[in-house]
């Protein structure tokens, strides 16, 4: 498992020395010569930036904050109870600094392959100058073709993450110690103070830009919480303390050594500190290395997606499994493009690492302010001691913030970029879920009591067709609307009725007990209550079938049954209060795009039948 997280939780954090200290030194030098300290204070600046932020506050600490064993922000969420909160509660005010900070992921994520594989390409210029021109097209190819390949599965590419990721950080580890050994006065860095000498000494406006270029050191250390649930707390903290965190310090300490003995390097110091005769290799090799990166990236963009949907954040998607074998293998190809346009059009925009760097980083500052603020809520929750919380998470928060209004000096040099793409996702998440409450509200209102309409059914003496009809809906109470409409129009009811509800839960996985619940309603009537995790496979036949089996629902053949959905169409007025009207249209433009919910809940075609209802928001 440990090696598994190597290649999925650690490869973004684990390729950040391609480019995070030369951003760094090259503030420090403000377009003069690299002096002695600057170099010193950086590197310090950068490995005590791991050892507090990703070490201490998200290895030790944040990876106990999991939902049932799953962590990011999703779980956050569920832990706190925010899905449910009443409007304008405190824990309403949660869920939007939550969903903001799932937004701030696919920002992260539209950054991360193109910053990651353009810094790799440019060491093609150390041995080869002339091939500046080509660095942008190669790297559009590379990307071009890892999003082309997603629709086929990764989950034979995925197996190999972890034997390639670990020869990597053997590599860099490798050439970071020959650096040492040239330079050995290079691990005074590892003492805080040359740090905060370098800091407080500096211009504040070189001292700000310091901290936003150490903080690229550090991106892609959220992935081991969000990735908690795919491999485990144990497993993740061996991959960190065991490899990743010696490998990244012995490099980093590599790259000062190099920087000591020739501050001419600051152009490229990660090539450069390798031997001439691997460079080419070596760019390959790190060129594979962000690939493994940038795809871990994206399978969490798929994974976050899947997830918001089933907690109704984000509208039915078309979702592919590419494993049989593996629930976790998804694809899906509206956001896979989504994300290819944002990341090709970072390239082609800014066109090099260096530039790019303005962009990287301020996303993901905001997203560990938020993941301290969440983090400490919940330990109150938990019944931790409150004078504790405050000193623990208020250092955190000081460092969060810092770095976060470090980060904001590159807001005009592109850092607008990734908070754009975030803005634009939370507003969809937030008007999406706003949208589907007003839309539940008028459904309410559109329902018939159980006891009612069953009474105007007998009343009315409605001839009974052979067979058994399941009509699907989200209350657990009242009459889905598939069902009356179709006794309206078509004056007949089936000789068996399944009311069959589903229902979302704030935990990853539905328990045995929980999944099913089958309650009678009338004689030939059933409800039956289907619930699954927010990492489930919804599907419904089968969970029908099990219910057969398991004797709740005897003589039911769930080959032969009719499925009836309700295909809905909204329409915004002005009639009903609840969100702006131009809201409302893209709300509405939201929903006749979203997959239908026959093949999400993967019911056969066959055996459908849609029902058309007009809802008005």
């Amino acid at each position: 498992m440990s090696l598994g997280a190597l290649g999925i939780v650690y490869g973004d954090i684990g390729t950040s020395p391609l480019y995070a200290l030369k951003e760094t030194v090259k503030v420090a030098a403000a377009g003069g010569t690299l002096q002695h300290d600057a170099v010193l204070g950086s590197v310090s600046l950068i490995l005590w930036s791991l050892f507090l932020i990703v070490a201490l506050k998200y290895a030790i600490l944040i990876l106990r904050a999991d939902n049932h064993g799953e962590g990011g922000i999703v779980a956050m969420l569920a832990l706190l109870g925010a899905r449910h909160a009443p409007p304008r509660s405190w824990r309403a005010i949660l869920l939007v600094v939550g969903l903001i900070g799932a937004a701030l992921l696919y920002g992260d994520g539209a950054i991360t392959p193109a910053i990651s594989v353009l810094s790799a390409v440019e060491g093609l210029k150390v041995d080869a100058p002339g091939v500046t021109p080509f660095v942008v097209p190669a790297t559009v190819v590379i990307l071009i073709g890892l999003f082309s390949v997603q629709r086929k599965g990764t989950g034979f590419i995925g197996r190999l993450f972890g034997p390639v990721m670990l020869l990597w950080f053997a590599t860099i580890a490798a050439i970071g110690a020959a650096g040492i050994r040239q330079n050995p006065e290079i691990l005074a860095a590892l003492n805080p103070f040359h740090a905060v000498h370098y800091l407080i000494t500096a211009h504040l406006p070189v001292s700000f830009a310091m901290l936003g270029a150490a903080f690229l050191a550090v991106t892609g250390g959220e992935a081991m919480y969000a990735d908690l649930g795919h491999f485990g707390r144990a497993p993740i903290r061996l991959a960190w303390f065991a490899v990743v965190l010696p490998a990244l310090v012995l490099n980093y300490l590599g790259q000062g050594a190099l920087l000591l003995s020739n501050p001419a390097a600051v152009d490229n110091p990660f090539f450069q500190l390798a031997p001439s005769w691997i460079h080419y290799p070596l760019v390959a090799f790190a060129t594979l290395a962000t690939v493994i990166a940038s795809q871990a990236i994206i399978s969490g963009a798929f994974s976050l997606t899947e997830q918001a949907i089933k907690l109704g954040f984000f509208p039915r998607m078309r979702i592919v499994h590419t494993s049989s074998h593996e629930a976790g293998q998804i694809y899906v190809p509206i956001v896979n493009w989504l994300l290819a346009i944002a990341t090709l059009g970072a390239v082609l925009a800014f066109g090099s690492s260096d530039a790019l760097a303005g962009a990287y980083g301020i996303a993901v500052s905001l997203l560990m302010v938020i993941t301290t603020v969440l983090a400490a809520l919940i330990a109150l929750h938990w019944g931790f001691n409150l004078g504790l919380v405050l000193a623990v998470n208020g250092a955190f928060l000081v460092i969060d913030l810092t770095f976060f209004s470090a980060n904001t000096l590159k807001l005009f040099e592109g850092g607008w970029f990734p908070l754009l793409l975030a803005a634009g996702v939370a507003f969809l998440m937030l008007t999406w879920r706003r949208g589907t409450q007003l839309v539940e509200a008028a459904r309410v209102q559109l329902r018939m009591p159980e006891d009612e309409f069953l009474r105007q059914v007998e009343a009315k003496h409605l001839p009974r067709i052979p067979g058994t009809g399941a009509f699907l809906t989200w209350a657990d109470e009242g009459m889905p609307l598939p069902l009356m409409n179709f006794v309206r129009h078509l004056h007949v009811l089936h000789e068996r009725v399944l009311l069959v509800t589903i229902q979302g839960l704030d935990v990853p996985h539905a328990t045995e007990a929980e999944q099913i619940a089958v309650v009678p309603v009338a004689q030939d009537v059933t409800r039956v209550i289907l619930r699954f995790g927010f990492m489930d496979n919804v599907h419904i036949p089968r969970a029908l079938r099990q219910a057969v089996e398991r004797g709740q629902l005897p003589d039911v053949d769930v080959e032969a049954l009719a499925y009836f959905i309700s295909h809905e169409t909204v329409v915004a007025s002005e009639k009903h209060p609840g969100m702006a009207s131009w809201r409302e249209e893209i709300f509405a433009l939201m929903q006749r795009n979203a997959e239908e919910t026959a093949s999400y809940f993967c019911v056969p075609a066959p055996q459908v039948m849609e029902v058309g209802t007009e809802v008005e928001v």
